[in-house]
């Protein structure tokens, strides 16, 4: 039976979460949106795509429900979700081949302006009064870390993610191609990754957490970086 002191626990780390992710995940979809329409593709500007309204890139399931599970059920130290993908049509860019690869960047690229400018505001908190500096600490502490997870793990050269397809567009057509083509079962590649091989470590006893090594090490590292020179280390 769970406690008041257990409910207002997941109640703060709810709190410290949402808005984090909701930002993170609202920039990335509508930059994608607003490069393509610079470069040539409507799509998503007709759609309404191209807006900072969160609630035109929210997916039920998997921008609320799925990562408050995860979040919540493994004490704030595992999530895991995705927005509404942006539509782009690649044949209306002007440059197909080389304009995929900006507006595919755009999202990542996003995130990391984002994570700079959380950890500048962190910087310069002192100017809040305590009872309530604690609380939007955690928030842009939080901020900092979505936003490089996502930059990093959306650049990994796998598609249906951002880096995939950008890699798509600077690799050769002999490497290029044969890539383009994972995109069918790319999400079952790193679903596996993400899930099945920590769970098949586990049982063997050794450690297959290919999503850490991968996605949450550069990201740690990012961060480091990003505290240090801000003074925050």
């Amino acid at each position: 039976m769970m406690t008041d002191f257990d409910i207002a626990g997941m109640l703060y780390t709810a709190s410290v979460w949402i808005v984090p992710v909701l930002l993170a995940v609202t920039f990335h979809e509508a930059s994608h949106g607003f490069v393509a329409n610079l470069l040539g593709d409507t799509t998503a500007k007709n759609l309404g795509r191209v807006t900072f309204n969160p609630l035109k890139h929210i997916d039920p399931f998997g921008t609320i429900i799925l990562p408050a599970l995860l979040l919540l059920g493994s004490g704030g130290r595992f999530m895991f979700g995705f927005a509404k993908p942006v539509p782009v049509n690649f044949s209306r860019l002007n440059r197909p081949r080389r304009d995929m690869v900006l507006v595919a960047a755009a999202g990542p690229g996003a995130n990391l302006i984002l994570a700079v400018l959380s950890g500048m505001a962190l910087a310069s908190l002192t100017a809040l009064p305590p009872q309530s500096s604690e609380w939007v600490a955690r928030n842009l502490i939080n901020s900092v870390w979505i936003n490089l997870v996502l930059a990093v793990f959306n650049m990994l050269p796998i598609p249906p993610l951002d880096g995939g397809r950008v890699a798509v567009g600077l690799l050769p057509d002999f490497l290029a191609v044969p890539l383009a083509r994972l995109e069918r079962v790319g999400i079952l590649i790193i679903l596996g990754g993400m899930f099945l091989l920590p769970l098949i470590g586990d049982q063997i006893g050794m450690d297959l957490n290919v999503f850490w090594w991968l996605v949450g090490v550069p990201a740690s590292a990012l961060m480091n970086f990003l505290f240090a020179g801000l003074g925050l280390a």
